[in-house]
């Protein structure tokens, strides 16, 4: 079982709590998870990754195993803890802002 955890926004579309636990066959990839999570929770389709291009959408990040893979290829093996279920595959809402001025 993989460990995915969602941004709160995310979570509450899904209707869960916590973290979601999810059945990947073959490699573990970024690509592999996100297919298999928006399997099982269709109303995420397209709230995480673009319905056409498949890119991961703007102000979202990937995380394993406290690195960011937002930028690696989306077939590149997680690391061996994610596919172990041992760390959880990580999506994390990037806040997005200026500084105050008085």
């Amino acid at each position: 079982m993989i460990r995915v955890m969602l941004p709160y926004h995310l979570r509450k579309l899904a209707g869960v709590d916590g973290e979601v636990k999810i059945e990947v066959e073959g490699q573990v990839t970024q690509r592999s998870v996100l297919d298999a999570l928006e399997a099982c929770y269709p109303v995420l389709r397209g709230t995480i990754r673009d319905h056409a291009t498949l890119q991961r959408r703007p102000f979202l990040r990937f995380f394993a195993c406290e690195g960011d893979v937002s930028q690696e290829p989306p077939d590149a093996p997680l690391p061996d803890a994610v596919a172990a279920g041992a760390e959880p595959f990580m999506v994390v809402g990037a806040i997005a802002g200026g500084a105050m001025t008085a």
